[in-house]
């Protein structure tokens, strides 16, 4: 059995990949920084297959280096990646906008991504196999009002997914990016630091994508032939046609 290893797995579409993953027989390193949430997903998949958690916050390198450094033999091998973990903070013109929301972007979007591949790279390049997946935005693709920083961050994804896909050719691994447009987690709720009520505007008026939605194209991608590798897969709910056109009744 194949073992992925998951980051922002609490919620969202890191939690629903964690879900289908285990449906398709693939063991689990689940992570996240709510141990409390970690425990109960892997309770309640651990009947299907094997799954260790491990508690730590990306954005913090000692912690990400260790945690990967120290896993249980039965999970050293890692065979899929899925750079997951990362948030939107504000929704400011870039002349108003928050430097700590600034750095909190910057230091998971694109600072955490680095640290968990630089510490599980190693390990496909030793074995020469593996498969990184790296959730990245159609805020990587274009850019929208008030979207600064966090555009540039999933710019940074991008083209870090385009790098990793060159440099890591020569042993075999697979590399590829899913950029989603509007998906109704608690994505928004965390950009609007709380206000649900902005939150639940974003979705109203049109079907928006579901975390399902991505774990099972996740799932698809995956489970491809090994010669088979979806390099760059942008998904839109049907009413979206860019960051900023969206069919609402």
């Amino acid at each position: 059995m194949k073992t992925a290893l998951i980051t922002g797995a609490t919620s969202g579409i890191g939690k629903a990949t964690a879900k289908v993953f285990a449906e398709h027989h693939i063991n689990l390193i689940i992570c996240g920084r709510r141990q409390e949430r970690l425990e109960r997903l892997a309770n309640e998949l651990n009947t299907k297959v094997a799954v260790h958690t491990l508690c730590f916050d990306v954005r913090e390198k000692e912690q990400v280096f260790d945690m990967i450094k120290n896993l249980p033999e039965a999970f050293a091998t890692i065979d899929i990646l899925i750079n997951n973990a990362g948030n939107a903070h504000g929704l400011d013109p870039i002349q108003t906008g928050s430097i700590d929301d600034w750095d909190a972007m910057i230091d998971s979007n694109v600072k955490g991504l680095l640290y968990v591949s630089k510490a599980i790279m190693p390990k496909m390049i030793a074995q020469k196999s593996g498969h990184i997946i790296n959730i990245g935005s159609i805020a990587g693709k274009e850019v929208y009002p008030n979207g600064n920083v966090y555009c540039a961050s999933k710019h940074a994804v991008d083209a870090i997914n385009k790098s990793m896909q060159i440099d890591l050719n020569p042993y075999d691994i697979k590399v590829g990016a899913i950029h989603p447009g509007l998906v109704e987690t608690e994505f928004s709720s965390i950009r609007f630091k709380g206000d649900d009520r902005r939150a639940d505007e974003v979705y109203k008026g049109f079907d928006p994508l579901t975390a399902q939605d991505i774990a099972d194209i996740i799932a698809f991608v995956v489970t491809r032939p090994y010669h088979v590798n979806i390099a760059d897969l942008i998904v839109f709910p049907t009413a979206q046609a860019s960051s900023t056109i969206v069919k609402k009744s």
